[in-house]
């Protein structure tokens, strides 16, 4: 049995319809993928937007894994074939299974005939990813999974911009259970603050909830809770949000292998009475395209459409309108070219 969706995905196949793969938002956007033969992948990223400057990032991740396979291990120096002018000896220092992606630093000396190697290596499991920005943001991720202990997962995020000096550091961890999902994030800079969410899980039925807190101001800054129900052809779910004022109900479902269908209902208790909702749908045309609508209580329609041109390179295209103001210049147009090797 598998864990339970995290707290912020109780909803996800309903946001996803509802949000992903639309291009209006940008007029012009570009993602370049590729993968170096030592396993690091490079995701470059850039957009421009309808009113402001262009946007980008550079990101480099690495992803260590076992193979199963141990490392070298060499003999002892028989004694008795030992040159007595030039004794030798050395210390090998390993870290269990070998990984793909092996990192290895050797530290040579011959002083009087003696060697030494060190051997350093990372952990399976590790994951390094490191992205840069336009906004010169310096971003590092490290993870490990299943390294601590069975189902737990840690983070360590780091963020510097070294025109404002700003520095930022953050710990997450997130641990997975057959019928538990629970996380916590903690902000060590800023604040410090926590926030912690969890979910339970029975035969689909999801419960899950979401706190946060102030560590200097000893208060609770934030808390939120969610009921779903989720199996392979449908979901459901309602969530009460911002500190219990906001509350949303979802719907997902899976018509066929072709046609996809969602909405979802908002209500902000302090804004009004007035409830908005979005209704979205999504048709595979073919194995390489599909085509999405979507529009909103406000008059907003939007349609989308996605193709593989060829392996590695994909299209978008995307277009907005308000139906409401037709003669106005409102609407919104946009184009994703996605290369990846």
């Amino acid at each position: 049995m598998s864990a339970p969706a995290a707290f912020s995905d109780i909803a996800k196949a309903a946001n996803d319809l509802l949000n992903k793969d639309f291009y209006h938002a940008n007029p012009a956007s570009l993602e370049v993928k590729s993968k170096a033969p030592n396993g690091v992948t490079f995701n470059v990223k850039g957009k421009s937007a309808h009113e402001g400057p262009i946007g980008g990032s550079l990101e480099a991740k690495y992803v260590d894994k076992p193979t199963g396979k141990s490392p070298i291990k060499r003999k002892p120096p028989d004694p008795g074939k030992t040159n007595p002018q030039k004794s030798q000896s050395m210390v090998f220092f390993s870290c269990g299974p070998v990984s793909t992606g092996l990192v290895k630093m050797m530290l040579m000396s011959s002083i009087i005939g003696h060697a030494i190697m060190l051997m350093i290596c990372p952990l399976p499991g590790l994951t390094l990813t490191q992205t840069w920005t336009t906004a010169n943001a310096l971003d590092t991720k490290l993870e490990l999974d299943n390294n601590i202990a069975k189902g737990l997962k840690a983070e360590i995020l780091t963020q510097y911009q070294p025109a404002k000096q700003s520095k930022g550091a953050k710990l997450n961890l997130l641990f997975k259970q057959p019928n538990l999902h629970t996380r916590a994030f903690f902000d060590l800079l800023n604040g410090p603050s926590a926030n912690f969410d969890a979910v339970l899980g029975h035969e689909g039925f999801l419960v899950g909830a979401e706190g946060g807190y102030d560590v200097q101001k000893a208060a609770i800054t934030k808390y939120a809770a969610a009921i779903g129900y989720s199996v392979p052809q449908y979901t459901a779910a309602i969530t009460a949000g911002n500190n219990l004022s906001v509350f949303s109900a979802s719907y997902y479902h899976r018509v066929n292998e072709q046609v996809e269908a969602g909405a979802k209902a908002t209500w902000d208790s302090k804004a009004g009475n007035s409830v908005g909702l979005e209704v979205a749908s999504k048709y595979r045309l073919d194995p390489s395209s599909f085509a999405k609508a979507k529009i909103n209580d406000r008059g907003i329609a939007a349609l989308a459409y996605n193709v593989l041109l060829r392996p590695g390179v994909t299209l978008g295209l995307g277009a907005s309108f308000d139906t409401q103001n037709l003669n106005q210049a409102a609407h919104k147009v946009g184009a994703s070219f996605t290369f990846e090797s």
